[in-house]
């Protein structure tokens, strides 16, 4: 009977010793988990996002950059981190499609996450290395069917929206390339401009710049409706292809098991930093839409992540690119 006691004791403590802590948090610097490499897009909406959130939290919030199989080396260790409210994951369309593109992962996206919230939509943009022949999307078509076994497409790996988004315009058009996977679509932009690669999809978040200094050549942007940081580029669709639409999305997710009261703060300091001013002018500086109030709940990104699993499934099976 002592010993009931005794046990119902200390479970009453440790359960009060938690909602304190938890009450408290955070006390500590707070890391934020990227697939991608520095200086790539997903870097920069997370370190944008993480020093506003610092202001919010009172705390730091660290970048940790984990490379490698398209974000699947940093999905896994997010998975496994301690449920303790101090390791968090960004990732984009890519939590999704790997899904599908993987025979084999060590978590699974829809079980083994908490959601904390969507953060921003980036347009896609199909560009080529500053001195490629085509200087148009009709020439780039022309050029890219004549010589298909000599170009190259640059992608952030198997699974990232890079690859995916150069895999579709394959698709449309009709033709193989030849990919070229870096860690990242920092590393692969450094190629592109280095001339080392021809061809690569990539995000607004990275490459408005290089655009807007005339490094690289721009064919098109991949959402339905021009950009308007970009308002003299037409969409690929209104060029001809057809219903072609690429829009990376961002999620933040804790490790399954980390404690309600610590999402929804960080929810909270999510949609803070979503209105911080700074914030505003970086993302539409980039061609980054922050995602209206109803997208930035942990439902609505569950519901997304679903959707979107349903969504891109078929379109990889049919393309036939797995791995293990």
């Amino acid at each position: 009977m002592q010993f009931k006691r005794t046990l119902v004791t200390l479970l009453a403590v440790g359960t009060a010793a938690l909602a304190h802590a938890q009450g408290n948090w955070p006390t500590k610097p707070i890391t934020l988990v990227v697939p991608f490499a520095a200086g790539g897009p997903t870097d920069v909406v997370a370190r944008t996002l993480g020093a506003s959130m610092t202001k919010a939290l009172g705390q730091t919030v660290i970048v940790e950059n984990k490379l490698g199989a398209g974000g699947n080396v940093a999905a896994a260790y997010a998975a496994k981190a301690p449920a303790d409210g101090y390791t968090f994951f960004i990732h984009h369309n890519g939590m999704a499609t790997s899904t599908a593109l993987y025979r084999k992962l060590s978590y699974d996206a829809l079980k083994d996450f908490e959601y904390v919230s969507q953060a921003v939509e980036v347009p896609m943009t199909l560009l080529a290395r500053k001195d490629f022949p085509a200087n148009n999307f009709q020439e780039l078509v022309t050029y890219v069917k004549a010589n298909k076994e000599k170009i190259n497409l640059a992608t952030a790996g198997l699974g990232a929206v890079s690859q995916l988004c150069g895999m579709m315009f394959q698709r449309a058009i009709g033709v193989t390339l030849t990919e070229v996977p870096f860690q990242g679509t920092g590393p692969a932009m450094n190629a592109l401009l280095g001339g080392q690669v021809d061809v690569m999809c990539d995000q607004t978040t990275q490459t408005v710049p290089q655009i807007k200094a005339g490094s690289v050549k721009l064919y098109g942007v991949t959402t339905k409706d021009r950009v308007k940081v970009l308002p003299n580029a037409p969409t690929l669709a209104e060029q001809g292809l057809k219903d072609f639409e690429v829009v990376v999305w961002h999620g933040i997710y804790a490790p399954k098991g980390t404690p309600k009261a610590v999402v929804d703060r960080m929810n909270a300091a999510v949609r803070a930093a979503l209105r911080d001013p700074d914030v505003v002018k970086r993302m539409d500086d980039l061609g980054a839409e922050i995602v209206p109030d109803a997208k930035n709940t942990p439902e609505a990104l569950h519901v997304l992540l679903k959707s979107e699993i349903d969504k891109w499934g078929p379109v990889i099976r049919a393309g036939g690119k797995f791995a293990d």
